[in-house]
């Protein structure tokens, strides 16, 4: 069993079809911050003895806690088996010197002497413009020179227009990487950005290929309706990721894996990986399903938990998960009774101070101070 391999941008290298995030690894006691390394290790070790061979970090994955952790996983052998991809905490950067302390710190956290692609991220409309002021393509390449970065590469959370700026700004990106499943082919850089970031030759990463887990789950009644008149036999998960390979221009779908199951299941689908592998009957139940999901307005949170810690100590992402059911089950009364065995009096949505604080940090701009309001008027008083 091995992943597939496909070409990645410009660069002389092929890619595994799945790769490794880090952000979503298997905790202990509710705590991001504190990871189940002995399952953790055995999932990442796993997914590189099966063929990926690109893991994806960053600065404050799972509270800064990520980096180092997947530096102790690559040792003993497996940093030479994988290319590595961090990323530079942009919303914390205000000069070149802080660009020089958060690269030097996440060596020391990754344990390397250099990183094979290092990302700006979450770029949007705030932070590219500082970026630029900064001229962090300049300091790149002093760092590429000095051989802490292999190549630079950008994430992105913004709308097409500026997506296509930060593509044209500069001619030696390696890799970008965009939100893209098939709920959100049309949600910020998109198809449009897809096709474009590969025909100027970047590597397009994509994040988010099941929509945070929300495409693996039990859906509503009204989806599993149309799943079991389809007759189609594939998991969930199979089928989003699938539906992202079947696009010649993506280098490799990214997964933030929380179990070892997720893993095999993962590495197992990615052997079907090739572009035009889904069958006109699949991508007809695609459409089908990505038409349901946004007929039902769900809310489109990934869980990348970017929103806490909030200052006022809510609960954001649960929440928003126990908003998303609420509606999702026909305003089932029973969701309410769920939000008060489990969001405790201290985190509730009522808390909510306005600061937007949260906002600033979604990488999908969901108006989350006004979806707490709707939560605390929707689930009231104890049921």
């Amino acid at each position: 069993m091995e992943t597939k391999s496909r070409r990645f941008g410009k660069l002389d290298w092929k890619v595994s079809a799945l790769g490794f995030g880090a952000m979503r690894l298997p905790i202990i006691g509710g705590d991001a911050s504190k990871i189940d390394e002995p399952s953790a290790t055995k999932m990442i070790r796993y997914a590189i003895d099966n063929g990926v061979n690109y893991v994806d970090t960053a600065y404050g994955y799972h509270r800064g806690t990520s980096e180092g952790f997947v530096g102790k996983v690559l040792k003993d052998g497996c940093r030479e088996r994988i290319r590595l991809a961090t990323k530079m905490p942009t919303w914390l950067v205000n000069s070149q010197e802080d660009m020089d302390k958060y690269l030097n710190e996440q060596l020391g956290r990754l344990q390397v002497d250099y990183v094979d692609f290092y990302l700006l991220h979450g770029l949007n409309k705030e932070r590219w413009p500082k970026m630029k002021e900064l001229k962090v393509t300049e300091w790149a390449e002093k760092k590429i020179d000095e051989g802490k970065i292999k190549h630079l590469g950008f994430s992105f959370h913004d709308e097409y227009s500026l997506f296509k700026e930060i593509v044209d700004s500069y001619g030696n990106w390696a890799p970008c990487q965009i939100q893209y499943n098939y709920t959100d082919a049309e949600y910020q850089a998109g198809t449009k950005g897809l096709e474009y970031a590969a025909s100027k030759g970047l590597a397009v990463v994509v994040m988010e290929p099941i929509a945070g887990g929300k495409l693996a789950v039990n859906p509503p009644a009204a989806i599993q309706d149309i799943w079991e008149k389809s007759g189609i036999k594939s998991t969930r998960a199979a089928l989003a990721l699938r539906w992202v390979w079947n696009h010649p221009e993506v280098s490799l779908a990214l997964s933030g894996m929380s179990t070892i199951e997720q893993v095999i299941e993962n590495v197992k689908t990615a052997e079907d990986s090739e572009p035009g592998n889904l069958t006109m009957e699949e991508l007809n139940l695609i459409n089908q399903l990505a038409q349901k999901y946004r007929e039902s307005g769900y809310i489109g949170c990934t869980g990348c938990r970017y929103c806490i810690p909030c200052p006022q100590g809510v609960n954001i992402p649960q929440i928003i998960s126990l908003f998303n059911e609420f509606y999702i089950k026909g305003q089932d009364d029973e969701v309410k009774k769920k939000y008060w065995e489990h969001i405790t009096p201290e985190s509730q949505a009522k808390r909510c101070a306005r600061c937007r604080t949260c906002e600033s940090l979604c990488p999908q701009q969901l108006p989350i101070s006004e979806i707490m309001s709707r939560a605390a008027f929707i689930f009231g008083q104890n049921p």
